[in-house]
């Protein structure tokens, strides 16, 4: 038996990613037979269009299963490049500015590799995204959070991002539109912010996985895009939310030159390369004319079941919950402050008593606390039938 196992400290005093336990959770009851209505997860409920599948099979019988270059295959970056030109006039050089990578955790862990040295900080807003939070303990950094209030849409202040750095302050997270919020940050809002970190030097990591999803009339803007922010930004971004091709674990970090040479050494001995018939498949997601439609279907059934829950809080009458109308994403953000009790007790209680699994706010902050994430990224019976289901057990409490 060994005697005295070393593990990693920094791991250590980490706690598991809460929606992925959970979710693991919900499969081994739903395996075990128990009916649940799973609201927890980021995952589409559509599968994968089917000709992104035909591209990636017609890839594999064509021999693509071996080892390709460790920055991408040069179609899949072209066509990011292409796509970046293409939207936003931005200039990126497939060859040395674009990495593709096993999804946008990966991405974000590669862009941090590059950028931190240990002890160095990186402000990240609160609420966040887990893996915004952990993944600089991860690298030896550490999250420095940044309080925000629901009043502001979860955006926090010029003034709170000013009043948390640290003269180790290397970098700031920005994630519109946002998980676990569902707002999206205004163009004004974004050009503040980069004015704040052009003044302390800081990078920008901008997370835009959910670009594409958007309602109203909202507006994406790519940080990349604002004067002089290119070459302070680390783009991240993900095929998984936009396709539904979670599963497929493809996305890619866009940043300058000198931080993809470094990050290319993180991926390089993370995952040598991308599965190149998975990068045929994402290349032809970002080129073939007929993909965009059913993308834009997606985002209409979303809105759909946005559009339901909405109407079933309207028509519901009074109750304790307190629903704030997402902008983009597929989450809403469901204060339940007035129940006064806390979230983790609350989502524990709902899977208990109602077979509702669903994720507590407090997994995402402390200024999370007090609200729910609830995903519509799940069929239309599952969402109407979950929502019904918490309005009814908060009416009881």
């Amino acid at each position: 038996m060994i005697k005295d196992i070393h593990t990693n400290q920094q791991l250590s005093a980490l706690q598991e990613s809460p929606t992925i336990s959970l979710a693991d959770r919900v499969r081994q009851l739903q395996a075990a037979g128990q009916k649940v209505i799973g609201l927890q997860t980021g995952d589409p409920d559509f599968n994968t269009p089917q000709p992104i599948m035909d591209a990636a099979q017609r890839a594999m019988n064509a021999g693509q299963t071996h080892y390709v270059n460790s920055r991408g295959i040069p179609s899949l970056r072209r066509a990011i490049a292409a796509r970046l030109k293409q939207e936003n006039g931005l200039d990126y050089d497939p060859e040395t500015e674009i990495l593709v990578t096993s999804g946008g955790i990966h991405a974000t862990y590669c862009a941090l590799q590059a950028v931190l040295n240990p002890g160095d900080d990186v402000l990240v807003p609160d609420p966040v995204w887990m893996t915004h939070a952990n993944m600089p303990r991860v690298v030896r950094g550490q999250a420095v959070r940044v309080p925000s209030q629901p009043e502001n849409d979860f955006w926090p202040t010029l003034d709170a991002w000013e009043r948390a750095l640290t003269p180790r302050t290397v970098a700031l997270v920005v994630n519109s539109p946002n998980n676990p919020s569902g707002m999206v940050a205004t163009r004004d809002y974004l050009e503040q912010l980069n004015q704040f970190a052009a003044a302390h030097h800081l990078y920008v990591i901008s997370d835009e996985v959910y670009e594409k999803l958007l309602y109203d009339g909202h507006q994406h803007t790519r940080f990349a895009a604002l004067p002089g922010a290119k070459d302070r930004t680390l783009l991240v971004n993900s095929f998984s939310k936009t396709f539904a091709m979670t599963g497929w674990r493809v996305g890619y970090l866009a940043a300058p030159a000198d931080v993809i040479s470094q990050a290319l050494k993180a991926s390089q001995f993370s995952i040598t390369n991308l599965a190149p018939f998975i990068q045929e498949a994402a290349a032809f997601a970002l080129t073939n004319p007929d993909v965009p439609p059913l993308v834009d279907e997606m985002v209409r059934r979303y809105a759909q079941r946005r559009d339901c829950v909405l109407q079933i809080y309207r028509e519901y009458g009074p109750t304790p919950v307190r629903l704030i109308k997402p902008q983009g994403a597929f989450y809403f953000f469901i204060d339940v402050r007035a129940l006064n009790r806390p979230t983790m007790e609350i989502a524990q209680q709902l899977l208990d008593d109602m077979n509702v699994a669903i994720v507590p706010g407090s997994v995402y902050g402390a200024c999370g606390e007090g609200f729910l994430r609830m995903t519509i990224a799940a069929s239309d019976t599952d969402v109407e039938a979950g929502f019904r289901a918490i309005l009814e057990w908060a009416d009881k409490q």
